[in-house]
């Protein structure tokens, strides 16, 4: 079964000081934090912000190069969640053909976000990323996943600044 999911913002983890892609249902009852590189969230963040650039990034090349050539993306799905590694599929069409392109969360995202494209997320990957270590405690004493987990369901837009480029 998959989730229909949107971008609900970027963070940066605490602890680690790395960047953390916050996806969310449409009734806000589940989220999934992925955690990417630097890099990788500036490319979705320039587009969150619609931000224009005087040259194409990568992710921009592909959607021109999709555009060009007649391809759409239908969807990207987050499919699995092992060794505390996301793993990702472009669904692509070209004519009546159909693709599934392996590809990093990260790069399935900024890609989806440029080609107005749905994000959905396998429930498997709901259940097995609330198992996932999220660093030290976030509460003295508490439980750290139920504190991470309790902290990302309760964020609001107003939560996040602009992420720094």
């Amino acid at each position: 079964m998959q989730l229909e999911m949107r971008v609900f913002g970027l963070a940066i983890d605490p602890f680690t000081n790395a960047p953390i892609i916050i996806l969310k249902d449409a009734s806000d009852k589940n989220v999934l934090p992925i955690w990417i590189g630097p890099l990788e969230a500036s490319a979705i963040a320039t587009e969150l912000e619609k931000i224009q650039l005087g040259r194409p990034m990568t992710h921009d090349l592909v959607k021109d190069i999709f555009k060009n050539l007649g391809v759409v993306v239908n969807k990207i799905e987050i499919t699995n969640l092992e060794d505390n590694v996301y793993y990702a599929v472009i669904h692509l069409m070209h004519g009546n053909s159909l693709y599934a392109i392996d590809a990093r969360p990260s790069d399935a995202i900024a890609i989806a976000l440029r080609a107005n494209s749905p994000i959905f997320v396998a429930q498997k990957v709901l259940e097995k990323s609330k198992n996932i270590d999220a660093g030290k405690s976030i509460g003295k004493g508490g439980d750290k996943q139920n504190d991470w987990l309790d902290m990302l369901e309760n964020l609001s837009p107003d939560d996040f600044g602009k992420y720094k480029m």
